[in-house]
């Protein structure tokens, strides 16, 4: 049996790349939602003639779309990502744009980027995976009966993990579906569907942990390797909690312009 020491040194040294979890793959169990966001996607790309991919990381979920577009355009806004998306989508016949990103949309307040590099109505339908927007932005990009599909992260997702750190878990409101709602309603789109999920996730291992966390830094804020360490270590001699089951918390919101 390997040693806390040697998982977190293996987890530390792990490489990561785009958007892809592959290595926590064999050290994790993923649950599934009420619905299939891939399969909700994959229907509607099928009938649109264009389609824009916010925040697609590095191409890997967009580059398995059964069925996409002929114009499909994929947009990325960490730069270490965007050669990733293009080395992959590029061959396909993808293009990716790196674009400044848009606010966590619960900040919005005043917010000075977002902007997408596109013409008005230059998509039949956008496409965003757990990527904030701006409802506006969207909207303009979108043509006329065009419709935006988001599934996003919602709240209280990481308060096992808070737990499992013994770190205080944060004030929020119990979802901001109705934000998001209220976001698109605003920028003139009709909501045709808004649904709120959860799915179990289940870490086996202490190094499962801390890769998770190292990659999904924003999860957590307050996380850092070396004060966490001590707590990590009484989690992985904890005897009974392996596999660390995770409650994560998403929602649907599929909204449509008005033709």
């Amino acid at each position: 049996m390997s040693t806390f020491d040697d998982l977190v040194d293996e987890a530390v040294a792990a490489p990561f790349s785009g958007w892809d979890f592959s290595w926590l793959a064999s050290r994790s169990t993923t649950g599934s939602l009420p619905w299939s966001y891939p399969r909700e996607l994959a229907r509607r790309a099928e009938l649109a003639s264009s389609m824009l991919d916010m925040g697609t990381g590095g191409g890997e979920r967009l580059s398995k779309l059964s069925a996409r577009p002929r114009k499909t355009v994929a947009t990325e806004a960490w730069p270490p990502n965007v050669p990733v998306a293009a080395m992959r989508l590029r061959p396909l016949g993808i293009p990716v744009v790196q674009d400044e990103g848009a606010p966590d949309n619960v900040e919005q307040s005043g917010a000075q980027r977002g902007r997408m590099p596109f013409s008005d109505g230059a998509f039949g339908l956008v496409a965003n995976r757990h990527e904030s927007f701006l409802a506006a932005e969207v909207s303009r990009v979108l043509s006329p009966g065009g419709t935006f599909i988001t599934q996003q992260v919602d709240c209280h997702s990481y308060d096992d993990l808070y737990r499992l750190l013994g770190l205080q878990v944060p004030q929020r409101p119990d979802s901001w579906l109705q934000l998001a709602r209220r976001q698109v309603q605003d920028a003139d789109l009709s909501v045709r569907a808004a649904v709120r999920g959860e799915e179990r996730h289940a870490l086996h291992d202490v190094g499962a942990v801390v890769y998770y966390l190292r990659v999904v830094s924003w999860a957590i804020p307050e996380f850092s390797l070396g004060d966490c360490l001590e707590q990590l270590r009484a989690a992985h001699e904890r005897p009974g909690i392996w596999p660390v089951r995770l409650r994560q918390r998403r929602f649907l919101l599929i909204a449509a312009k008005p033709r």
